[in-house]
């Protein structure tokens, strides 16, 4: 199971277990970016266990059967009528060019990404993520629904009776095996080759223009808690597929290790970007940013810590959110 760590002073560490995205984590069985790119694919992925899902259809040909987290779906026809159940799904269904004719929406007040609105004008709302509306996803009449294990395991027989449903395990690090998983199901593999190609060529044009091999270190304050990510993260598999070094604590196989402000000093790193989950006000953040524990880590001295979009850097989960990613780091690291 990956895990969240919890760090209290340089030594004492306890172990929770919590799920694989930008919040939550549930159980996986490999590391960040370990299989090697082939078969024309210039990217890497990160997890073993949902790069194994998918069909063994040719490109756009249909019907097919798709091995997913919860068994297997049949699809009959290239599907058209996309209900998401979750961002993750949301980037990646837009990302191979296909509109949803519904979403559900995040918990949080925050709404919908962004960088994402001008594409969602007209799509319907089926509820929230923790509380989907069964009513109105029918009502839609979809021919296929796109969720994951981790969010929805519980409805998964509601929504297959509905519509044909394929779930990935977990949103989070997975992020590119979850992008081929839903072009797989939707007959788009070689446009997400295509698509994670150009990421992975764009990761390096970042590198190339970065000085040097700074330590990247990623904070996230949260209701109660203070989060440094690590590799089993969206972010941190960019940092890796970049090439960037990260700092001991947090080059690590766990989705994040916790500290607490008087434990602050170990978000060091010679660069530090941070953001806040939610509002700001709701959040440790202005009193440790304005603290002397924060203000004594030599990156802060020096003018290198940044605050970042939390809403791509951390609840992306789909390459159109990771390509944003890339932007940032060419735009605040390059020479």
């Amino acid at each position: 199971m990956h895990k969240l760590v919890t760090r209290v002073g340089l030594a004492a560490l306890a172990t929770v277990f919590l799920a694989a995205c930008g919040t939550t984590d549930t159980t996986g069985s490999s590391s960040g970016n370990t299989e090697v790119a082939t078969g024309g694919r210039l990217f890497a992925t990160a997890d073993t266990e949902t790069a194994a899902l998918g069909s063994d259809a040719e490109p756009g040909v249909f019907p097919r059967t798709v091995t997913h987290a919860l068994g297997e779906t049949v699809i009959e026809t290239k599907p058209e009528r996309v209900i998401v159940l979750d961002g993750g799904e949301l980037d990646d269904v837009l990302s191979l060019g296909l509109t949803p004719v519904g979403l559900a929406n995040p918990e949080s007040a925050a709404g919908q990404p962004s960088y994402l609105a001008e594409k969602l004008s007209g799509v319907a709302d089926v509820g929230t993520i923790n509380n989907l509306n069964l009513e109105a996803i029918a009502a839609l009449q979809p021919d296929l629904i796109l969720g994951s294990k981790l969010r929805a395991d519980k409805l998964y027989p509601q929504l297959s009776s509905i519509a044909p449903t394929v779930f990935g395990i977990r949103p989070g690090f997975p992020w590119k095996e979850n992008f081929l998983l839903v072009a797989d199901t939707i007959g788009e593999e070689t446009k997400a080759d295509e698509v994670l190609n150009a990421y992975q060529k764009r990761a390096d044009e970042v590198r190339a223009a970065i000085p040097g091999d700074p330590t990247i270190s990623l904070v996230r304050f949260m209701s109660g808690r203070i989060r440094l990510y690590g590799n089993l993260s969206f972010i941190g598999v960019i940092l890796q597929d970049v090439g960037l070094p990260r700092p001991a604590v947090q080059n690590v196989d766990e989705l994040a290790v916790e500290v607490s402000p008087e434990t602050i000093g170990e978000a060091a790193g010679d660069r530090i970007f941070y953001s806040s989950y939610g509002a700001p006000d709701k959040t440790d953040e202005a009193s440790v940013v304005g603290g002397p524990l924060w203000n004594e880590l030599q990156a802060v001295e020096d003018g290198h810590a940044t605050p970042v979009s939390d809403e791509t850097w951390f609840l992306a989960l789909g390459p159109t959110g990771a390509m944003l990613v890339l932007d940032d780091l060419e735009r605040m690291l390059a020479a």
